[in-house]
């Protein structure tokens, strides 16, 4: 074999090779987003996964239960996307969690991402909760929730309402099975036990699947985290 033929064997063999794919995705970070009265502990398995397929995953924690919902996205959120930079992120994805993607709405909508990538959303209330509108202003609900919560209804004049459609590339993955029948009473259609189906789309989504979860569990769902890896990785999910 002639010099030039095996420098090209080694070519391949390098390029093809596990460890140079992952080095492809070491500038692509993924920062994940629980829900409301959560903590990053309840992506625990979504972020394993997401490593697994050698994303840059941050894992992130926020104060859900005592800050507004603009207040998190511009200091916790926005410090957190900096830091990713200083790091050597080129390209940054989001995957949230109920509330955790109004948060990324929120964000998206007043401040400038050149370096966005995809955005995948878990049972966001894009529309809100009718849960909110009927349990928000009672004490027990304000205690649990907090300030973010109580802006999470369906009003004209709650926050996510206000937010517009997204023009940016997102994929929703919905639930529609619920273990709490007492606030699924409050919510018409479909539901989840906290947001009904047709609350979770958002006009300007790229895709939108629907799956057998619940509000409470989805981030742990086998079929959600396989459809959240395909649409970071082709922009829509299995069908």
């Amino acid at each position: 074999m002639n010099i030039k033929a095996t420098i090209w064997i080694f070519i391949i063999i390098f390029c093809t090779s596990p460890s140079s794919l992952a080095n492809a995705l070491d500038s692509d970070f993924v920062i994940l987003l629980h829900g409301l009265a959560r903590s990053k502990d309840s992506m625990t398995t979504m972020a394993n996964r997401l490593s697994a397929e050698n994303y840059r995953v941050i894992n992130l924690e926020y104060p859900s239960r005592s800050k507004t919902i603009e207040a998190i996205a511009n200091s916790t959120l926005s410090e957190r996307i900096e830091k990713c930079r200083e790091t050597g992120a080129k390209t940054i994805h989001f995957v949230s969690h109920s509330m955790g993607g109004i948060i990324v709405r929120y964000y998206l909508k007043h401040h400038e991402m050149e370096d966005l990538g995809k955005v995948v959303m878990l049972s966001p209330p894009n529309k809100g909760s009718e849960v909110v509108d009927k349990l928000g202003d009672t004490f027990i609900f304000e205690w649990i929730n907090g300030p973010a919560g109580q802006q999470l209804g369906t009003k004209a004049n709650s926050l996510p309402r206000q937010l517009g459609e997204v023009d940016f590339e997102l994929g929703v993955i919905a639930g529609n099975q619920s273990i709490n029948p007492v606030l699924s009473l409050l919510i018409p259609g479909e539901d989840d036990g906290k947001v009904s189906v047709k609350n979770t789309k958002v006009a300007g989504m790229a895709d939108f699947v629907v799956i057998p979860a619940t509000h409470t569990f989805i981030m742990n769902h086998p079929q959600a985290i396989e459809q959240t890896i395909s649409f970071l990785k082709s922009g829509q999910f299995k069908q």
